[in-house]
């Protein structure tokens, strides 16, 4: 009988411990909306990137939870835009990541020497665009050309500095024209039968700083279909992501 109460005793005991918890634990779900645009500092238009891990990434940091906060990640679209309707009410530190020069960048003894985050309250629908520097400015040179010969396409663009600060002139390492059968075109969806990589040694890729390049698909493509172009090129900075034109599309015929 002793033995039935104290189990009994026990059970009310964990009961009341767990609804003590849920006390505590009860927060509102995060509902706050952060939005805006990733723009360059130069042209004012949006910086194009990928969605996903390879793409430019938000960093928030709530100051008003602590001091020293752990970041919370979140990636723009490809298009330069983010929007993120599940943040906490609260005091941030924002800054963004990407192929563009560093909004925050250290010494060799790694104390900040440039700080260009910035600290808002996010309550409600709060906007907020950042302005960078990408390190490569890629622009369409006219439209892609189906070549009938051959049922290949062509492309031209053409890449220049993004930056004036020549701490981030490294050398352009290659070009990529990606192409997929789906809107999202870029390092990390294109099909391999048609694309096409050109990679440079040495300094080769900044002799065509400022001169058109032609790209060809490596295959030719099937008729009767839709598939969505984009250039890349990068630098040999970091983790070396690409910038990017914005998406053209081409019918085959």
């Amino acid at each position: 009988m002793k033995k039935k109460i104290c189990h009994i005793a026990l059970c009310i005991l964990i009961t009341l411990t767990c609804a003590c918890n849920k006390e505590f634990d009860d927060y509102p779900e995060p509902a706050e909306t952060l939005a805006g645009n990733v723009k360059d500092a130069g042209s004012k238009n949006n910086v194009q990137s990928e969605a996903g891990d390879r793409g430019m990434r938000l960093v928030l940091e709530e100051l008003s939870w602590s001091a020293t906060p752990t970041p919370y990640y979140f990636f723009t679209m490809q298009d330069g835009t983010f929007r993120n309707t599940k943040i906490f009410k609260g005091n941030y530190r924002i800054s963004v990541e990407g192929p563009f020069v560093p909004l925050v960048q250290y010494d060799g003894s790694g104390n900040i020497t440039v700080d260009n985050r910035k600290t808002m309250d996010v309550a409600g629908t709060t906007n907020v665009d950042f302005e960078v520097e990408p390190f490569l400015n890629v622009a369409w040179v006219g439209e892609p050309v189906y070549n009938s010969a051959d049922q290949t396409v062509s492309v031209q663009v053409r890449f220049t500095r993004g930056t004036a600060n020549t701490a981030f002139h490294q050398n352009v390492t290659d070009v990529f024209l990606f192409v997929s059968p789906n809107t999202y075109a870029g390092n990390n969806n294109y099909d391999n039968k048609y694309s096409v990589q050109v990679n440079y040694d040495g300094t080769s890729g900044n002799d065509l700083l400022g001169q058109t390049v032609t790209l060809t698909t490596k295959d030719k493509l099937p008729p009767s279909r839709t598939y969505y172009l984009r250039v890349g090129a990068r630098v040999d900075y970091g983790l070396k992501y690409y910038n990017y034109t914005d998406i053209k599309s081409i019918s085959t015929p």
